[in-house]
């Protein structure tokens, strides 16, 4: 699970310390978890208290149990806020890189965009290649993709501020983009029907704001690796390597709270049939209704549900 939260970004439990993470990790039955959120100086500097680098693997273990069986991998989220043909796009992405000294380095660039004290998800005003670039440059092992693919609000296809495809967003720095994060609200079947997305990867996180397992790895990534390492990880993701990338795990798309189309304060939750035949209007308060993931999805598809593209990384429902 490589897209969780501390304790430092908004609406996230305040026990959310390494120890704890790891702890209910293992219950889960995770041996692999993201940091979230190095772009925080404070969490930043926790980090490099509580974790040592584990030699073997490239990856970090707890520096207070050293022997328990969780590893982490240095993971962030950020969002960034720019204009695009005059429209303001808002976009979030997860970055994972292989070292706490390439964190360093990515924050040193990305503070120059942004406050990265403000919150542990950071707002920077740049251009989605821009953010790429600036990432890439630091090191070439290090992976960003857009993260919770299609919720309305803050996502690459999101029907508020997002695009209609991975190139329009990240441009000439698309060639650095390998996958995409399905967020709750989709899972693969729903992505398979475009077309355009086949050649990335999709990994599934549980972007989680608490340690609990009805919440962290509740999507998650299953590897089956020679050796567990950040590299093979990473190149398994980036090949889309079905030897190594086995499948992902899922909930219900419908459990995600922007599945259907509606507005939660209403009580309106609508398929996307019947959001079309009121024309997006709230039956309640008349106003533009959300519109939810199905609905953005079959906008975007040009296949039938149902259809499974060769090569696709299997997925499992929990």
């Amino acid at each position: 699970d490589l897209h969780i939260h501390s304790r430092y970004s908004r609406a996230t439990s305040q026990k959310m310390c390494i120890e704890e993470i790891a702890r209910f990790a293992k219950i889960k039955g995770l041996n692999l978890v993201g940091t979230g959120d190095f772009t925080h100086p404070k969490w930043l500097k926790e980090l490099q208290e509580t974790l040592i680098p584990d030699t073997e693997t490239s990856l970090y273990r707890t520096a207070k149990n050293p022997e328990f069986p969780v590893h982490f991998m240095i993971t962030t989220e950020v969002s960034t806020i720019f204009s695009f043909q005059n429209e303001i796009k808002k976009i979030h992405h997860v970055i994972l890189t292989p070292t706490i000294e390439t964190a360093v380095q990515i924050n040193e660039r990305l503070s120059k965009y942004g406050n990265l004290s403000a919150d542990g998800r950071p707002t920077l005003n740049m251009t989605a290649p821009q953010l790429v670039e600036e990432v890439m440059e630091v090191s070439s092992q290090n992976m960003i993709f857009p993260a919770h693919a299609w919720t309305p609000w803050f996502s690459i296809f999101g029907a508020f501020s997002g695009f209609n495809s991975i190139e329009d967003c990240y441009q000439d720095m698309t060639k650095h983009i390998h996958a995409l994060e399905t967020g709750l609200s989709s899972d693969p079947p729903m992505n398979w029907r475009l077309s355009k997305l086949d050649n990335f990867t999709l990994v599934s996180n549980s972007d989680s704001h608490s340690f609990w397992p009805w919440r962290i790895g509740r999507e998650a990534n299953v590897f089956e690796l020679e050796r567990l390492s950040y590299k093979e990880v990473i190149d398994a993701i980036r090949l889309k390597d079905k030897n190594r990338f086995k499948f992902t795990i899922e909930t219900n798309p419908a459990y995600g709270k922007y599945h259907w189309t509606g507005h939660r304060n209403c009580g309106v939750a609508l398929s996307p049939q019947e959001a079309i035949k009121l024309s997006n209007i709230c039956p309640v308060c008349r106003r533009k209704l959300t519109k939810g993931v199905e609905q953005r999805v079959e906008e975007l598809a040009d296949r039938p549900l149902g259809f499974k593209p060769q090569g696709a990384i299997d997925f499992m429902h929990l």
